[in-house]
Protein backbone atom coordinates (compact mmCIF):
# COMPACT_ATOMS: atom_id res chain seq x y z
CA UNK A 1 0.00 0.00 0.00
CA UNK A 2 1.51 3.65 -0.96
CA UNK A 3 2.32 5.63 2.06
CA UNK A 4 -1.01 6.95 4.46
CA UNK A 5 -1.60 9.77 5.48
CA UNK A 6 -4.23 11.09 8.08
CA UNK A 7 -7.26 13.38 7.78
CA UNK A 8 -5.79 15.42 10.70
CA UNK A 9 -1.80 15.17 9.13
CA UNK A 10 -3.61 15.93 6.26
CA UNK A 11 -4.68 19.59 6.95
CA UNK A 12 -2.22 20.09 9.34
CA UNK A 13 0.33 20.30 6.52
CA UNK A 14 1.90 23.85 5.43
CA UNK A 15 2.34 25.42 1.91
CA UNK A 16 4.74 23.01 1.10
CA UNK A 17 3.79 19.85 1.72
CA UNK A 18 5.70 20.25 4.73
CA UNK A 19 3.93 18.27 7.96
CA UNK A 20 3.16 20.27 10.37
CA UNK A 21 1.60 18.45 12.80
CA UNK A 22 1.79 19.53 16.48
CA UNK A 23 2.64 17.47 19.12
CA UNK A 24 1.01 15.21 21.23
CA UNK A 25 1.45 16.87 24.32
CA UNK A 26 0.58 20.68 25.36
CA UNK A 27 2.26 23.20 26.89
CA UNK A 28 1.44 24.22 30.26
CA UNK A 29 0.83 28.56 29.61
CA UNK A 30 -2.52 29.54 31.03
CA UNK A 31 -5.19 30.45 28.41
CA UNK A 32 -5.13 34.49 27.97
CA UNK A 33 -8.99 34.53 28.50
CA UNK A 34 -11.10 37.36 29.39
CA UNK A 35 -12.47 37.73 32.91
CA UNK A 36 -16.14 36.64 31.86
CA UNK A 37 -14.61 33.73 30.03
CA UNK A 38 -17.26 30.90 29.17
CA UNK A 39 -15.88 27.77 30.82
CA UNK A 40 -15.30 25.05 28.46
CA UNK A 41 -15.10 21.06 28.72
CA UNK A 42 -13.53 18.92 26.36
CA UNK A 43 -15.15 15.52 25.34
CA UNK A 44 -13.00 13.54 23.94
CA UNK A 45 -8.99 13.26 24.21
CA UNK A 46 -7.83 12.02 20.72
CA UNK A 47 -5.57 13.84 18.31
CA UNK A 48 -7.54 16.79 17.83
CA UNK A 49 -8.06 17.44 20.91
CA UNK A 50 -4.28 17.11 22.02
CA UNK A 51 -3.22 18.97 18.84
CA UNK A 52 -5.67 21.56 18.36
CA UNK A 53 -8.34 21.88 20.82
CA UNK A 54 -6.40 22.09 23.97
CA UNK A 55 -3.37 24.49 22.60
CA UNK A 56 -5.93 26.65 21.04
CA UNK A 57 -7.14 27.76 24.77
CA UNK A 58 -3.99 29.28 24.92
CA UNK A 59 -5.04 31.97 21.97
CA UNK A 60 -8.55 32.14 23.11
CA UNK A 61 -10.05 35.64 24.45
CA UNK A 62 -13.71 34.70 25.62
CA UNK A 63 -13.01 30.79 26.06
CA UNK A 64 -11.12 28.70 28.82
CA UNK A 65 -10.53 25.05 29.55
CA UNK A 66 -12.57 23.94 32.49
CA UNK A 67 -12.65 20.27 32.05
CA UNK A 68 -11.54 17.01 30.35
CA UNK A 69 -13.56 14.33 29.83
CA UNK A 70 -11.70 10.67 28.75
CA UNK A 71 -12.38 7.05 28.80
CA UNK A 72 -8.39 7.33 29.91
CA UNK A 73 -7.81 9.10 33.67
CA UNK A 74 -3.93 8.81 34.16
CA UNK A 75 -4.32 11.14 30.71
CA UNK A 76 -6.66 12.64 31.11
CA UNK A 77 -5.00 13.85 34.58
CA UNK A 78 -1.32 14.56 33.27
CA UNK A 79 -3.73 16.91 30.59
CA UNK A 80 -5.02 18.70 33.44
CA UNK A 81 -1.96 19.61 35.42
CA UNK A 82 -0.47 20.61 32.34
CA UNK A 83 -3.53 23.43 32.16
CA UNK A 84 -3.21 24.11 35.57
CA UNK A 85 -6.98 22.19 36.08
CA UNK A 86 -7.99 20.40 39.38
CA UNK A 87 -8.16 16.69 39.90
CA UNK A 88 -12.20 17.68 39.98
CA UNK A 89 -12.19 18.86 37.02
CA UNK A 90 -11.57 15.43 34.97
CA UNK A 91 -14.68 13.11 33.99
CA UNK A 92 -14.77 9.78 32.89
CA UNK A 93 -17.84 9.50 30.27
CA UNK A 94 -19.40 7.10 32.92
CA UNK A 95 -19.63 10.14 35.45
CA UNK A 96 -20.65 12.37 32.44
CA UNK A 97 -23.90 13.41 33.89
CA UNK A 98 -21.79 15.08 36.92
CA UNK A 99 -21.04 17.86 34.55
CA UNK A 100 -24.44 19.45 35.44
CA UNK A 101 -23.26 20.35 39.38
CA UNK A 102 -20.09 22.13 37.72
CA UNK A 103 -20.80 25.99 37.43
CA UNK A 104 -17.47 26.04 36.13
CA UNK A 105 -18.56 24.43 32.59
CA UNK A 106 -20.90 26.88 30.48
CA UNK A 107 -20.65 24.48 27.55
CA UNK A 108 -18.98 21.40 26.32
CA UNK A 109 -17.23 20.36 23.16
CA UNK A 110 -17.75 17.15 21.76
CA UNK A 111 -14.94 15.94 19.42
CA UNK A 112 -15.53 11.80 19.78
CA UNK A 113 -16.06 9.73 16.96
CA UNK A 114 -19.17 10.35 15.29
CA UNK A 115 -21.23 7.63 16.39
CA UNK A 116 -21.17 8.92 19.82
CA UNK A 117 -22.08 12.89 19.09
CA UNK A 118 -25.71 11.97 19.42
CA UNK A 119 -25.39 10.59 22.83
CA UNK A 120 -23.09 13.06 24.04
CA UNK A 121 -24.66 16.30 22.89
CA UNK A 122 -28.06 15.12 24.14
CA UNK A 123 -26.70 14.38 27.83
CA UNK A 124 -25.00 17.74 27.82
CA UNK A 125 -27.94 19.29 27.60
CA UNK A 126 -30.24 17.49 29.93
CA UNK A 127 -26.91 18.69 32.32
CA UNK A 128 -28.05 22.37 31.47
CA UNK A 129 -24.91 22.78 29.21
CA UNK A 130 -24.41 24.50 25.87
CA UNK A 131 -22.74 22.14 22.87
CA UNK A 132 -20.39 22.84 20.29
CA UNK A 133 -19.88 19.43 18.10
CA UNK A 134 -17.39 18.04 15.77
CA UNK A 135 -18.54 17.88 12.09
CA UNK A 136 -20.50 15.85 10.70
CA UNK A 137 -22.96 16.22 13.60
CA UNK A 138 -23.97 12.83 13.50
CA UNK A 139 -24.10 9.32 11.77
CA UNK A 140 -28.41 9.59 10.58
CA UNK A 141 -30.41 12.14 9.79
CA UNK A 142 -32.53 11.16 12.82
CA UNK A 143 -29.84 11.67 15.46
CA UNK A 144 -29.53 14.72 13.98
CA UNK A 145 -32.93 15.60 14.25
CA UNK A 146 -32.41 14.02 18.48
CA UNK A 147 -29.99 16.58 18.85
CA UNK A 148 -31.66 19.87 18.01
CA UNK A 149 -34.54 19.21 19.66
CA UNK A 150 -32.91 18.13 22.71
CA UNK A 151 -30.98 21.60 22.32
CA UNK A 152 -34.67 23.37 21.76
CA UNK A 153 -35.68 21.37 25.20
CA UNK A 154 -33.14 22.66 27.14
CA UNK A 155 -32.90 26.02 26.25
CA UNK A 156 -29.16 25.56 25.27
CA UNK A 157 -27.14 26.36 22.05
CA UNK A 158 -26.11 23.81 19.72
CA UNK A 159 -23.30 25.15 17.42
CA UNK A 160 -21.48 22.55 14.43
CA UNK A 161 -18.04 22.78 14.38
CA UNK A 162 -17.81 24.57 11.21
CA UNK A 163 -14.64 26.10 11.75
CA UNK A 164 -14.09 27.34 7.71
CA UNK A 165 -17.08 29.43 8.23
CA UNK A 166 -14.49 31.50 10.50
CA UNK A 167 -11.72 30.92 8.62
CA UNK A 168 -10.26 34.39 6.94
CA UNK A 169 -9.86 33.02 2.56
CA UNK A 170 -12.74 31.45 2.89
CA UNK A 171 -14.36 34.38 3.92
CA UNK A 172 -12.82 36.39 1.62
CA UNK A 173 -14.14 33.92 -0.86
CA UNK A 174 -17.68 33.90 0.34
CA UNK A 175 -17.77 37.78 0.34
CA UNK A 176 -15.91 38.50 -3.02
CA UNK A 177 -18.78 36.00 -4.56
CA UNK A 178 -21.28 37.94 -2.88
CA UNK A 179 -19.86 41.70 -4.31
CA UNK A 180 -20.84 40.86 -7.38
CA UNK A 181 -17.59 41.97 -8.79
CA UNK A 182 -16.57 38.54 -10.60
CA UNK A 183 -19.89 37.69 -11.86
CA UNK A 184 -22.65 35.46 -11.33
CA UNK A 185 -21.17 31.66 -9.74
CA UNK A 186 -21.40 29.05 -12.46
CA UNK A 187 -18.96 26.35 -11.58
CA UNK A 188 -17.59 24.91 -8.28
CA UNK A 189 -15.17 22.24 -7.76
CA UNK A 190 -13.91 20.50 -4.46
CA UNK A 191 -11.65 17.57 -4.05
CA UNK A 192 -11.46 16.09 -0.49
CA UNK A 193 -9.25 13.19 -0.68
CA UNK A 194 -6.54 11.34 1.46
CA UNK A 195 -5.39 7.57 2.24
CA UNK A 196 -6.52 6.04 5.02
CA UNK A 197 -4.92 3.80 7.26
CA UNK A 198 -7.02 1.02 9.43
CA UNK A 199 -3.95 0.55 11.72
CA UNK A 200 -4.73 3.66 12.68
CA UNK A 201 -7.46 3.74 15.55
CA UNK A 202 -8.73 7.42 14.25
CA UNK A 203 -9.01 5.74 10.98
CA UNK A 204 -10.81 2.11 11.85
CA UNK A 205 -13.40 4.01 12.99
CA UNK A 206 -14.20 5.67 10.41
CA UNK A 207 -13.90 2.56 7.74
CA UNK A 208 -16.77 1.23 9.90
CA UNK A 209 -20.36 2.82 8.50
CA UNK A 210 -21.88 2.22 11.57
CA UNK A 211 -20.27 4.51 13.55
CA UNK A 212 -18.89 7.41 10.87
CA UNK A 213 -22.15 7.34 9.12
CA UNK A 214 -20.29 7.32 5.65
CA UNK A 215 -16.81 6.71 5.39
CA UNK A 216 -14.89 9.32 3.44
CA UNK A 217 -18.18 11.26 2.50
CA UNK A 218 -18.30 11.79 6.15
CA UNK A 219 -14.91 12.78 6.92
CA UNK A 220 -13.51 14.66 4.03
CA UNK A 221 -16.14 14.74 1.74
CA UNK A 222 -18.42 17.44 3.81
CA UNK A 223 -15.41 19.97 3.73
CA UNK A 224 -16.74 19.75 0.17
CA UNK A 225 -20.50 19.45 0.47
CA UNK A 226 -20.66 22.45 2.99
CA UNK A 227 -17.89 24.17 1.20
CA UNK A 228 -20.06 24.27 -2.18
CA UNK A 229 -22.88 25.41 -0.53
CA UNK A 230 -21.30 28.41 1.13
CA UNK A 231 -19.32 29.80 -2.08
CA UNK A 232 -22.14 29.82 -4.15
CA UNK A 233 -24.45 30.98 -1.13
CA UNK A 234 -27.40 28.51 -2.45
CA UNK A 235 -28.86 25.32 -1.40
CA UNK A 236 -28.67 22.72 -3.78
CA UNK A 237 -32.20 20.90 -5.51
CA UNK A 238 -30.91 17.88 -6.86
CA UNK A 239 -27.79 15.85 -6.86
CA UNK A 240 -26.45 12.84 -8.52
CA UNK A 241 -23.61 10.81 -7.30
CA UNK A 242 -21.16 7.81 -8.02
CA UNK A 243 -19.01 5.41 -6.48
CA UNK A 244 -15.82 3.63 -7.63
CA UNK A 245 -15.00 1.64 -4.32
CA UNK A 246 -12.83 -2.12 -4.57
CA UNK A 247 -14.90 -4.61 -2.64
CA UNK A 248 -11.54 -6.86 -2.49
CA UNK A 249 -9.66 -3.61 -0.47
CA UNK A 250 -10.47 -4.76 3.42
CA UNK A 251 -10.72 -1.33 4.13
CA UNK A 252 -14.16 -0.60 2.17
CA UNK A 253 -16.47 -3.61 3.52
CA UNK A 254 -18.96 -1.28 4.86
CA UNK A 255 -18.08 2.24 3.29
CA UNK A 256 -17.44 3.62 0.21
CA UNK A 257 -14.18 4.25 -1.27
CA UNK A 258 -14.13 7.33 -4.10
CA UNK A 259 -17.19 8.75 -4.02
CA UNK A 260 -18.08 11.88 -6.94
CA UNK A 261 -21.53 14.06 -7.38
CA UNK A 262 -22.96 16.79 -8.53
CA UNK A 263 -24.83 19.63 -7.05
CA UNK A 264 -27.75 22.15 -9.02
CA UNK A 265 -28.16 25.11 -7.50
CA UNK A 266 -31.25 27.49 -7.78
CA UNK A 267 -29.34 29.54 -9.71
CA UNK A 268 -28.54 27.17 -12.40
CA UNK A 269 -25.11 26.79 -10.85
CA UNK A 270 -23.15 23.07 -10.59
CA UNK A 271 -21.26 22.61 -8.04
CA UNK A 272 -18.58 18.97 -8.92
CA UNK A 273 -17.31 17.18 -5.85
CA UNK A 274 -15.18 14.21 -5.21
CA UNK A 275 -13.93 12.45 -1.86
CA UNK A 276 -11.67 9.34 -1.80
CA UNK A 277 -9.84 7.31 1.32
CA UNK A 278 -7.56 5.71 -1.14
CA UNK A 279 -5.56 8.83 -3.01
CA UNK A 280 -3.09 11.04 -2.58
CA UNK A 281 -4.30 13.89 -0.16
CA UNK A 282 -5.60 17.10 -1.77
CA UNK A 283 -8.08 19.49 0.56
CA UNK A 284 -9.06 22.10 -2.21
CA UNK A 285 -11.71 24.02 -4.24
CA UNK A 286 -11.74 26.19 -7.28
CA UNK A 287 -14.97 28.53 -7.82
CA UNK A 288 -15.65 29.69 -11.81
CA UNK A 289 -17.87 33.10 -11.69
CA UNK A 290 -18.55 34.85 -14.30
CA UNK A 291 -15.68 36.92 -14.84
CA UNK A 292 -13.26 35.51 -12.67
CA UNK A 293 -11.99 31.76 -11.00
CA UNK A 294 -11.06 31.75 -7.73
CA UNK A 295 -9.38 29.12 -5.78
CA UNK A 296 -8.30 27.39 -2.54
CA UNK A 297 -5.54 25.57 -2.23
CA UNK A 298 -4.76 24.40 0.02
CA UNK A 299 -8.62 25.75 1.02
CA UNK A 300 -9.67 23.62 4.41
CA UNK A 301 -6.18 23.33 6.28
CA UNK A 302 -6.10 24.68 10.06
CA UNK A 303 -3.31 26.41 8.49
CA UNK A 304 -1.27 27.45 5.49
CA UNK A 305 -4.50 27.78 3.29
CA UNK A 306 -4.60 30.23 0.17
CA UNK A 307 -6.52 32.07 -1.37
CA UNK A 308 -5.91 33.32 -5.46
CA UNK A 309 -7.98 34.76 -8.30
CA UNK A 310 -7.48 34.34 -12.08
CA UNK A 311 -9.02 35.84 -14.85
CA UNK A 312 -9.48 39.01 -13.68
CA UNK A 313 -7.79 43.05 -13.49
CA UNK A 314 -7.03 42.03 -9.99
CA UNK A 315 -5.82 38.56 -9.89
CA UNK A 316 -3.23 36.82 -7.71
CA UNK A 317 -2.84 35.55 -3.96
CA UNK A 318 -4.98 37.35 -1.52
CA UNK A 319 -2.88 37.83 1.67
CA UNK A 320 -4.56 37.04 4.67
CA UNK A 321 -3.03 36.49 8.03
CA UNK A 322 -3.22 32.41 9.64
CA UNK A 323 -5.29 32.32 12.35
CA UNK A 324 -5.99 29.92 15.20
CA UNK A 325 -8.84 28.88 13.45
CA UNK A 326 -10.14 26.54 16.54
CA UNK A 327 -10.04 29.37 18.83
CA UNK A 328 -11.76 31.62 16.99
CA UNK A 329 -14.44 28.58 16.40
CA UNK A 330 -14.60 28.66 20.02
CA UNK A 331 -14.01 32.27 21.13
CA UNK A 332 -17.48 32.63 18.59
CA UNK A 333 -19.50 29.85 20.38
CA UNK A 334 -18.55 31.91 23.59
CA UNK A 335 -19.99 34.76 22.12
CA UNK A 336 -22.95 33.27 20.99
CA UNK A 337 -23.49 31.90 24.48
CA UNK A 338 -23.35 35.21 25.95
CA UNK A 339 -25.58 36.41 23.21
CA UNK A 340 -22.77 38.94 21.75
CA UNK A 341 -22.89 37.19 17.91
CA UNK A 342 -25.28 35.24 15.87
CA UNK A 343 -24.97 31.69 16.15
CA UNK A 344 -23.53 30.95 12.41
CA UNK A 345 -22.85 27.47 12.47
CA UNK A 346 -26.49 25.84 14.06
CA UNK A 347 -27.88 22.49 14.39
CA UNK A 348 -29.95 22.76 11.50
CA UNK A 349 -26.83 23.50 9.21
CA UNK A 350 -25.04 20.55 10.34
CA UNK A 351 -28.52 18.71 9.82
CA UNK A 352 -28.74 19.91 6.20
CA UNK A 353 -25.19 18.16 5.48
CA UNK A 354 -26.20 15.43 6.84
CA UNK A 355 -29.61 14.89 4.94
CA UNK A 356 -26.77 15.68 1.47
CA UNK A 357 -24.75 12.83 2.61
CA UNK A 358 -27.75 10.53 2.67
CA UNK A 359 -29.05 11.77 -0.33
CA UNK A 360 -25.54 11.27 -2.14
CA UNK A 361 -24.90 7.63 -0.55
CA UNK A 362 -28.78 7.54 -2.01
CA UNK A 363 -28.42 8.22 -5.30
CA UNK A 364 -24.83 6.16 -5.41
CA UNK A 365 -26.98 3.14 -4.33
CA UNK A 366 -29.20 3.18 -7.43
CA UNK A 367 -26.53 4.11 -9.82
CA UNK A 368 -26.54 8.07 -10.33
CA UNK A 369 -30.09 8.88 -10.54
CA UNK A 370 -31.14 12.83 -9.31
CA UNK A 371 -32.29 12.65 -5.90
CA UNK A 372 -34.30 15.79 -4.96
CA UNK A 373 -32.94 18.05 -2.28
CA UNK A 374 -34.93 21.12 -2.35
CA UNK A 375 -35.76 20.81 1.31
CA UNK A 376 -37.02 24.48 1.79
CA UNK A 377 -33.06 24.95 4.39
CA UNK A 378 -32.28 28.72 4.36
CA UNK A 379 -29.38 29.32 6.45
CA UNK A 380 -30.49 31.72 9.26
CA UNK A 381 -27.11 34.02 9.10
CA UNK A 382 -24.47 34.09 6.24
CA UNK A 383 -21.24 33.63 7.41
CA UNK A 384 -19.80 36.55 4.44
CA UNK A 385 -22.14 39.10 6.13
CA UNK A 386 -21.79 38.26 9.75
CA UNK A 387 -18.03 36.70 10.55
CA UNK A 388 -15.29 39.66 10.34
CA UNK A 389 -12.32 38.06 7.72
CA UNK A 390 -9.83 38.96 10.40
Amino acid sequence: MSQVISRRELIELGLAGVAAATATSVSASPARASDGAVGFAVVGLGKLSLGQILPAFRTCRNARLAALVSGHRDKALRLAAEHNLSEGAVYSYEEFDRIAHNPEIEAVYIVLPNFMHAEYSVRAFKAGKHVLCEKPMATSVADAEKMIAAARAAERKLMIAYRCHYEPHNLEAMRRVRSGRYGRPRLVVTDMVRQSDPSDPSDAWRLDMAKSGGGALADMGIYGINGARYLVGEEPVEVRAWANTNRSDPRFRTVEDLVAWQFRFPSGAIANGSTSFATGGAMKWDMFCANARLRGDPGCYYSGNRLEIFSHPDQGEVKLPDIDQFAREMDWMADVVRGRAPLVSPGEEGLQDMRLIKAILDSVARGGPAVRTDWGYKRAYDPAAVVPVV
